[in-house]
């Protein structure tokens, strides 16, 4: 009995001990990874949160670009914005730009990712024509295309044979800046589609041959169903990208805001509100309501994930 006793007593002590080493092992292990950690920490706080915090104070003031004499407004900069229509005129083009960009990069880059996995001959060559335009700079890529645009000495009228103000009519200025868009950055979503398609099990789409499924039904039932992860995160990226344009839009139209102020793009609205017409302190507020609008977008896309996994279990 008292050795049934002791070992009763002694017995739960044993877990106790391996989850007291085990905690140990885990802070000591937060200990070293904190050291690697530090140095992106300490930089994320200066070049992101810092900034924030202090776009978000200014927006508050109604300072200028020399920094000196601001004082606190309160909201004023806010209720000035809800009431300006070149911003809301600004936000509706970044959204139109958007709602342009995303289905096509999507759609273009799935097909060009289904051309460059199928084919056999040259697949490297396919693959690195697909995917070179997005190595160049912005304003190589814009000035490529405002060349090509050109009604007078670029390629575009003249291959087509039409005779089209693409950069000085604002029914066209847009359309030409999602076309220089979807060139430039389709490559990034088709390298996703790329790796994405070459993890799918090759044993799927053999039984599917075995079954009698032809090429359409195998891309129905297999591939897009196994592609729907990666598509969710392509339009979450581009979405979050489109949202942001500036660089294309401003270099194509010599930076200015484009014919009739029709490429004139939310970012870029900010810049000529902080360095044009020199109000930091409006700048930062409509900068800061952009933000809430992008971080919006990024929760709501994180909210569907989550309700689509939940939905799935």
């Amino acid at each position: 009995m008292t050795t049934t006793s002791a070992e009763t007593v002694i017995a739960p002590a044993r877990p106790r001990a391996a989850a007291v080493g085990a905690t140990a092992r885990r802070r000591q292990g937060f200990q070293h990874g904190g050291w690697f950690v530090a140095p992106f920490l300490v930089l994320f706080a200066l070049f992101v949160v810092w900034p924030l915090l202090r776009g978000l104070y200014l927006s508050f003031t109604d300072a200028n670009i020399s920094g000196e004499g601001a004082s606190f407004i309160g909201l004023d900069n806010y209720r000035e914005a809800l009431r300006d229509d070149l911003m809301w005129e600004a936000l509706g083009h970044s959204a139109y730009f958007t709602l342009l960009v995303v289905p096509c990069i999507t759609v273009m880059a799935f097909l060009l990712a289904m051309l460059a996995h199928h084919i056999e001959r040259g697949k490297w060559l396919w693959r690195l024509c697909f995917f070179a335009p997005f190595l160049l700079p912005s304003t190589v890529a814009a000035n490529l295309w405002q060349w090509l645009f050109n009604p007078g000495t670029g390629m575009i009228n003249h291959v087509f044979g039409i005779d089209t103000p693409w950069l000085t009519d604002k029914t066209y200025a847009m359309l030409a800046v999602v076309i220089t868009t979807l060139w430039w950055t389709v490559g990034f979503s088709f390298l996703l589609y790329l790796a994405a398609l070459q993890g799918i099990p090759g044993h799927l789409y053999e039984a599917a041959k075995l079954d009698g499924a032809n090429a359409w039904h195998r891309m129905v039932r297999i591939t897009l169903p196994m592609l729907r992860n990666i598509t969710g995160l392509v339009v979450a990226l581009q979405i979050l990208a489109s949202l942001q344009v500036f660089d294309q839009a401003v270099v194509m139209q010599d930076f200015g805001p484009g014919p009739e102020g029709s490429t004139r793009t939310f970012v870029q609205y900010t810049l000529e509100e902080g360095f044009t017409s020199y109000r930091v302190g409006y700048a930062s507020a409509i900068s800061i309501i952009f933000f809430v609008i992008i971080a919006a977008v990024a929760l709501a896309r994180m909210w569907l994930l989550r309700t689509r996994e939940e939905g799935g279990r």
